[in-house]
């Protein structure tokens, strides 16, 4: 039996997961955004701004899929900060939707760039991250106590000497 393959097969699974999580978060922000235009949009991107740092580092998409995003600083739940700057790929592209169609044009040409990059990087790296993940420096794993290798960890994501992954 191919060991590897089961391997690979659970990380396809576990990355379908999370963009399933993401999309169930989108879809929220898109029924408000519909709905109470232009408020709406702005409550969406509120919620997009702090949603992964309610509820221990879970938005309704992750907790709904079973999933929290931590930091890799310290291994706690993310934080309203890293929630915002993680979020930013699809916080842009929402702010300029705010103005009626030049805008609207802008926003679904950025959204397209910024989720092909999120995407592309998601499938690409080998530790699963997007590029919020990079950004924040968090994480996202099934909402259990097993985090203790990042929990113990004392370096982030960069030596600072070399510049290169650790």
């Amino acid at each position: 039996m191919d060991r590897k393959y089961l391997l690979e097969k659970a990380i396809r699974v576990a990355k379908l997961t999370r963009l399933i999580a993401k999309a169930i978060d989108l879809f929220i922000v898109l029924c408000l955004s519909i709905w109470w235009y232009p408020l709406g949009l702005i409550l969406g991107i509120v919620y997009m701004s702090v949603s992964d740092g309610l509820n221990r580092g879970q938005s309704l998409g992750k907790k709904f899929m079973g999933f929290a995003v931590k930091s890799l600083e310290d291994g706690s739940p993310c934080s309203y900060k890293q929630s915002l700057i993680r979020n930013l790929p699809f916080i842009l592209p929402l702010v300029l939707a705010i103005v009626p169609f030049w805008g609207w044009v802008l926003a679904a040409i950025l959204s397209l760039a910024l989720v092909g990059l999120e995407l592309y990087l998601l499938y690409n790296l080998d530790s699963g991250h997007r590029l919020g993940d990079v950004m924040a420096d968090t994480t996202v794993m099934a909402n259990d106590d097993n985090f203790i290798g990042v929990k113990n960890r004392k370096s982030s994501w960069f030596d600072s000497k070399t510049s290169t992954p650790i």
